[in-house]
């Protein structure tokens, strides 16, 4: 599996989608209590059960995690009022991905390249490294759980449950029935569904904040000109330049190591192979795109761009 990580972007899942087959730590107990006051936040690190089986909020939780772990205990409330066991699930945690090979800074990105390139065929190279290799996905309580039941009682529990189903190329976003847990737990959290007209507004207005920070970085003079500077570089190495764009040429050579990858996984000797070159290049593009980074690197914090339009 080929996994890059993209300059300024973790993507998280839309709040308002769960995934039940999710993995992570589960509650402690198979059933919860799950209610507002079991689902506020409390103190803690990381996902844990508080009483009841509730997950216990991270202190440090954003707003997407926050409202997962909202959710999960609500439904597991749901549930349980049901008649039905129902263990929150934390869902995958976020690995503790460094940005230390991204540039911001140089003395942190060589000793990350130095070792792993630009973090493409390195998991394979070091499959226990934490740095570079993505935790494993762990099962689902529930499933187990609802295996247990017998057929009747299964179906009863996916009603009770009310999980969107697969979901395929459609123009009309799909929500989960709203008589069950899973749609009962988003009003609960999110609020009620915005409209369709609303949520285009706010996309579009997303949009344009957003093309608006490609204009700031792309048009900026000095950032224009290190990157015509980066990418003279580049050339005299060997290196084909695709781009001189402020917001592109930064990830531009990575994404042409990991575009130049066989989609099948190489085996360890191949991989390292792959890696001394995929090393030789990282720390060729490191040192070419040193000035421009340390220039982006601020500009960019203050116009966080994420899309391709600029």
């Amino acid at each position: 599996m080929i996994t890059l990580h993209v300059r300024g972007m973790w993507v998280l899942a839309a709040a308002g989608v769960l995934s039940l087959s999710a993995c992570g730590q589960s509650g402690s107990g198979s059933s919860s209590d799950g209610r507002e006051d079991a689902g506020s936040t409390r103190a803690g690190s990381g996902p844990s059960a508080a009483a009841g089986g509730a997950l216990t909020i991270p202190e440090d939780a954003d707003p997407d995690t926050k409202n997962h772990y909202l959710m999960q205990n609500a439904i597991a409330a749901c549930m349980k009022e049901r008649g039905f066991a129902y263990t929150p699930v934390a869902g995958v945690e976020p690995s503790e991905e460094s940005d230390d090979g991204e540039g911001k800074d140089y003395a942190l990105a060589k000793k990350y390249r130095q070792k792993y390139g630009f973090g493409i065929h390195s998991s394979v190279v070091y499959p226990h490294d934490p740095a570079v290799v993505v935790p494993e996905e762990k099962t689902d309580p529930n499933d187990t759980y609802r295996s247990s039941l017998p057929v009747a009682q299964q179906k009863a529990y996916d009603k009770a449950l009310g999980e969107l189903g697969p979901i395929y190329d459609t123009d009309t976003p799909q929500r989960p029935p709203k008589d069950g847990c899973v749609a009962k737990a988003e009003l609960k959290v999110l609020g009620p569904v915005k409209s369709k007209a609303e949520q285009e507004r706010e996309d579009a207005e997303q949009q344009e904040r957003d093309r608006q920070a490609g204009q700031a970085l792309n048009g900026d003079p000095r950032l224009v000109s290190l990157a015509q500077g980066y990418a003279a570089c580049l050339r005299k190495e060997g290196i084909t330049v695709t781009t001189t764009q402020p917001t592109g040429i930064g990830d531009m050579v990575k994404f042409q190591v990991g575009a130049q990858s066989d989609a099948e996984e190489p085996d360890a000797d191949e991989a390292r192979a792959l890696l001394t070159r995929e090393i030789d290049l990282a720390l060729k593009d490191l040192d070419c795109g040193k000035e421009f980074r340390a220039a982006y690197w601020p500009k960019y914090e203050k116009n966080p761009y994420v899309g391709n339009n600029g």
